[in-house]
């Protein structure tokens, strides 16, 4: 793979428009712009996009450090539950994953998402990943 999370972006992430925006503490940063595919009510991010991105991002850091670690398992979700803070505008939306406990068998991933200050996220979420 020669893009972090690269891998990640299936089908569904690409038709949405996410791509890898960047990395932060080896761990890529997803970004989608606004556009007819991403909308939601007039002006605003639809719920399932949103949750989209925060899924993605959490698969493409967790699949990052596994191969770092020259590990490939087959990710299953266990649970993911996404907390939907703020209505998400029409501009750039960002992702970042962050591992929390990375065992042999399952991992626990907390992911934010926002827009233009990074310190007021507009969703999160909570991944909890089996490794097959």
């Amino acid at each position: 793979m020669t893009d972090p999370g690269t891998a990640e972006l299936t089908a569904y992430a690409r038709s949405l428009g996410i791509e890898v925006e960047g990395e932060e503490g080896g761990l890529p940063v997803l970004a989608v712009d606004f556009t007819r595919n991403v909308e939601g009510r007039p002006g605003h991010f639809h719920g399932g996009a949103t949750a989209g991105l925060l899924e993605t991002a959490g698969y493409a850091a967790l699949r990052t450090r596994l191969l770092a670690e020259g590990r490939d398992p087959q990710l299953k979700p266990i649970g993911i539950t996404v907390q939907y803070l703020s209505a998400g505008r029409s501009k750039r939306t960002f992702a970042l994953a962050r591992i929390a406990r990375l065992g042999r068998r399952n991992a626990n991933i907390a992911v934010e998402a926002w827009q233009d200050d990074r310190s007021r996220p507009i969703a999160s979420a909570v991944m909890n990943i089996l490794m097959a």
